[in-house]
Parts: structure tokens; sequence; C-alpha cells
């Protein structure tokens, strides 16, 4: 089959080596130490003593953004659905300890467009320099009869290391220590199918309309603000050590798909339960018109949302103020949320005063 005849299926190999070239300054602009080989190889190396490390675990992770990704192409706004995809991933590998060193990302259309996808990537390599990790390679697949023409997806994959003795699994949590949570830029890139459903049964309501909570910038703007990467604020805070050169931070817990009530459970040991109170910080306006738009329920919201809370450390109380003082340096916004005591149940998280603080 020659090429001709491929593109008449519709598939255009000269418009995807195009795109590796628009796309290389991006990916340069990534570079670290460690990084071995420049993309559009088979592989690509990369060399973990030189990023700094003799006795390194590595730590992978992979995700997607959901269906946040129909509002990026129902709206055109393709710039930073990119940035989800870094942060999706690398804030799952912050949380055991490890520094995010490389990321690929995984895109496929039912047709090429290049200002889309060199959009999408410019995003990707956005988050990757936020995130200080090197963005070394992926994969531009073109599958028509798979996808529709203008819609695409996306898949991240990053791996990251962290010295074998300072690897945080939550282990070491104790009744008595505090839960500090830091601030979300909103729904982050979970629950999106929910959230679209709620925009389409909203009678004259669109992507395009002013945002009733934040009437200066559209439905589609708001519901498109990128997800926060912890990483950078986290890992200078994983460097103040106790008397034992152990983190200050024993556990950590990204807020993803099932909200707070599922993702803070999964770093407790099962004799203990972290009791967060509502109140502790502010429902963001995006969550209080959804919870209003959507007729949800306190259990609703906790079960699918982050609430306006993306990340959670648990810590002893006597470290808090260190941690918070760190964190707030480097422009977190930071709440004690919580605190973890013996469990009562089978229950391993209690959300008090919910319907006080959630009410819309």
């Amino acid at each position: 089959m020659t090429e001709n005849a491929y593109k008449k299926a519709g598939v255009d190999i000269e418009a995807g080596a195009a795109l590796v070239q628009r796309i290389k300054p991006h990916v340069k602009t990534t570079m670290r130490a460690g990084v071995m080989s420049d993309i559009g190889g088979f592989g690509a190396l990369f060399d973990i003593k030189k990023a700094g490390y003799d006795d390194p675990i590595l730590v992978s992770s992979t995700d997607g953004v959901g269906t946040k990704l129909k509002i990026a192409i129902e709206t055109g706004m393709h710039d930073t659905i990119g940035i989800d995809l870094v942060a999706m991933c690398v804030n799952d590998v912050i949380v055991q300890g490890a520094e995010p060193l490389f990321f690929l990302d995984y895109f496929a259309t039912g047709k090429l467009e290049n200002d889309v996808a060199e959009a999408v990537i410019k995003g990707v390599a956005d988050g990757c320099r936020q995130a200080g990790c090197a963005l070394i390679g992926g994969e531009t697949a073109e599958m028509p009869g798979v996808y529709k023409k203008d819609d695409y997806d996306l898949a991240g994959f990053t791996v990251g290391a962290v010295s074998r003795n300072r690897i945080i699994t939550g282990e070491k949590i104790e009744e008595g220590d505090m839960i500090l949570g830091l601030a979300s830029s909103g729904p982050h890139s979970n629950g999106y199918s929910l959230i679209r459903n709620i925009v389409e049964t909203v009678k004259d309501l669109d992507y395009k309309n002013a945002a009733p909570f934040e009437p200066q910038k559209t439905i589609g703007e708001v519901l498109l603000v990128p997800t926060k990467i912890y990483v950078r604020p986290l890992l200078k805070v994983l460097q103040e050590t106790g008397a034992d050169n152990i983190p200050l931070i024993k556990g950590m817990a990204h807020i993803t798909g099932g909200g707070l009530a599922e993702n803070i459970p999964r770093i407790i040991p099962d004799h203990l339960m972290a009791v967060l109170d509502a109140q502790s910080w502010g429902l963001p306006p995006v969550f209080r018109w959804l919870a209003a738009a959507g007729n949800l329920s306190p259990e609703d919201m906790a079960q699918t949302f982050n609430c306006g809370i993306g990340m959670a450390l648990i810590c002893k109380q006597e470290d808090s103020a260190l941690i918070i003082q760190t964190l707030e340096e480097e422009g977190e916004t930071v709440y004690k949320i919580g605190q973890i005591l013996k469990r009562e149940s089978h229950n391993a998280i209690r959300i008090e005063n919910r319907d006080k603080a959630w009410k819309s």
C-alpha cells in the first residue's frame, strides 16, 4: 500500500511528521538532568544517576483527563487540557514522596489537525515545566473509524524516583495526627460526566454563557481551569525532615475520582479514621453552583468532587506549623481540615458539618 493510498484511507503521515517538528521547541523547554535522547526515536533514554539518585525506587503512574476533554473539544479551547493530563499523573507520584522525572503522552484522534494537536501538546509541555519533569516521548495516532473527525483522546504516563528510605506509605500515621488540605483550582479533572450533565440540563445554558458564580468568565472557561500541580511545593516540604531524617509528612492523598470520601481513606491504617470538618475551609463557588444546579446532596459532593481540597497531607500536630509555613511561602493555600482518630466503625472517614458548610 502506498503512502498516498494510506492518506486516502484517512491517515496523513506527512501531517504527523510536520507535527513532530512543530512540537520540538515546546518539548525542549522541559529538558532536565538525566535526559539522554530527543523525541522522534523508537524509545526514550533517561540516566537516573544524572538525576541525582544512587539508591532510588521508581514510582510510575498513568492517567487521562476523562470527559473534561469533551468541553475542550466543544469550546475549541485546547491550550490547558495538556496541563490536566500531566497533573493527574505527577500528583499521583508525588504522594509517595517521589520526584517526577519524565513524562510521555498519547494523543489519538480521528483526523489529525496540527493546530489542535500542537495546542494540546504545548499544554503538556507547560505541565511538565510546572512539575519539573521532562517530556521525553509520546505517540500521535490518527485513527479514522475509531474516533469522529474532531474528537481526540489523551493518556499520560510518568515515572518518578524516591530514595529508598524516604518513601511515603502512610503506615506511620497515628491517632492524633493532623490533616492539612491544599486548595484546589476547581473540579480538576474529575466528576465531569456529572458536570456536563448538569450544564446540559439547565435551561438556556451552554459553555459560552457567563458563569452565574463568576460572570467575568464563561462556564467553559471556569470548567477548563487546569488541575493544580502540587509537585514543586511538596518537594520543598519533603526536604524538611525530623531527627531520624524522615520527611515530616506521613501520608498524602491526591483527591481525584471518588472525591474526599474515597481518596483519603486509601492511605490510612485500618484501625484509624479521618475526621474532617467541612466548615474549616470554604466551599468554592463552582462547587456551590454545581450542588444547587444539580440538586446534589452533601454525600454526592463528597463522593464525586474534591470540594475545594486537591491534596490532603497527614502529619504530627507539632510539625504542622513548619509544613504550613513552607507551603504558604510556595504560594499554596493551606487549611487545617481534620484529624486522625481511632476507628469507631467500618467507616474510614467522617466529614462533619457538611450540611451547614455545603448548603447550596
